[in-house]
């Protein structure tokens, strides 16, 4: 999937949640981390007020039974940090470049 990176992102994403209920993402970015690749997306349909920022949700992407890519919620808590700081350090990054 590294290689469709860029093409993918910021693209919109429709995910389902377990109540049926559409919410609409933006894919921010595909990370690699530990050999796991994880999409960062960002919330687009949230009711916020101008001077808030939507929360990024990070989810690792696997295969399903048929080989197709979904994306899943990380279960264990030190995976979802790792990630969620490696994200972090790569914004901070950017910032520090422009």
């Amino acid at each position: 999937m590294a290689e469709d990176k860029d093409i993918l992102e910021n693209e919109n994403v429709v995910l389902v949640d377990e109540d049926g209920v559409e919410h609409t993402f933006v894919l921010l970015d595909v990370i690699e981390v530990e050999g796991s690749e994880y999409a960062i997306l960002q919330p687009i349909d949230e009711d916020l007020t101008d001077d808030e920022e939507p929360e990024a949700v990070i989810l690792k992407i696997t295969t399903d039974e048929n080989g197709e890519e979904i994306l899943a919620d990380i279960e264990d808590d030190e995976e979802w940090e790792k990630v969620a700081d490696y994200w972090q350090e790569a914004m901070e990054a950017e910032g520090d470049e422009e």
